[in-house]
């Protein structure tokens, strides 16, 4: 079985964002980048679906010579060879495009990519992916499983999870739970050393065509301060006890209905909660342990 897997390229969820240009390109100056998230986990499955029945597995990324050492990371995690598609990806239907054109001339069984990247989050690339290769495509994946010539796929959906089986080749969505976060693989030496002599195919894309471009980027607002406030209070806490001040505390207790109205419905919560009869079933609870 032949397996592709499309990574891409983007921040350590750690680094700091910056724009350049009046805020229309992103300043990569300084970032950690690393394989996307979602697309580990299903890289992860596919090499445990080629452990498990054999064949060859490729990774395939768009971008310029930057992205090389993500694709070498995934070589050495235990991919069989890497193809960059040597292009900046402008927007999704660019990306999809170009990996699906490559795809054309170099057919696979399974296509596996991440749900969406964690940098611009579009979520659109593996279903386009699959619209060009006229594919089969199930999103959001959590659960996939072989058998013979047919995937068992699972995901969840509204009230449940839905169970599916669709025959190869097909294109997948994958994303947190497709493998569980303790199993995914962590490059070893050997792994590292072997990825400097696996095959990395450069391309050029056979077009260029994109439909969208980014005016400029905005960061969200600053947090403001955030005020804690005890759900249980029921009261105004004095902490001066000279008499202009009580009286201060006082006049504003009479004065101000809504912290009134709060603080007798706190009493009335803490009146159901903080009784001896629920502190008995607690005590309960714990020794019943024991016992």
């Amino acid at each position: 079985m032949k397996i592709a897997v499309c990574i891409s390229s983007v921040p350590d969820t750690t680094s700091k964002i910056n724009f350049t240009e009046n805020n229309s390109k992103f300043d990569s100056s300084g970032i950690q980048f690393v394989i996307n998230p979602y697309d580990e986990f299903g890289l992860t499955k596919a090499m445990m679906l080629k452990e498990k029945t054999g064949g060859q597995l490729t990774v395939i990324t768009v971008g310029d010579i930057s992205v090389e050492p993500v694709i070498r990371k995934a070589l050495a995690i235990g991919a069989d060879d890497g193809v960059r598609i040597n292009a900046i990806p402008v927007d999704s239907y660019f990306t999809a495009n170009a990996i699906a054109t490559y795809l054309k001339e170099n057919p696979v069984d399974l296509i596996i990519a991440g749900r969406e990247s964690i940098d611009y989050n579009g979520g659109t690339v593996p279903g386009m992916i699959a619209e060009i290769l006229n594919l089969p495509f199930v999103n959001a994946c959590n659960g996939l499983e072989m058998d013979g010539n047919t995937a068992n796929l699972s995901r969840e959906i509204d009230g449940g999870k839905e169970n599916l089986s669709v025959n190869l080749p097909l294109v997948i969505g994958g994303q947190k739970g497709l493998v569980e976060e303790s199993d995914l693989r962590i490059p070893n030496m050997r792994g590292i050393m072997q990825a400097r002599s696996k095959p990395l195919t450069v391309v050029e894309p056979s077009s260029e065509i994109s439909l969208l471009s980014s005016e400029s980027f905005e960061k969200p607002a600053e947090k403001s301060v955030c005020k804690l406030v005890d759900a249980g209070n029921v009261g105004e806490l004095v902490d001066n006890y000279t008499p202009e001040h009580i009286a201060q505390k006082l006049n504003e207790m009479l004065t101000d209905e809504e912290k009134v109205k709060d603080w007798k419905q706190n009493m009335q919560k803490a009146k159901q909660e903080l009784n001896w009869e629920n502190e008995q079933k607690k005590l309960i609870e714990i020794y019943s342990q024991f016992l």
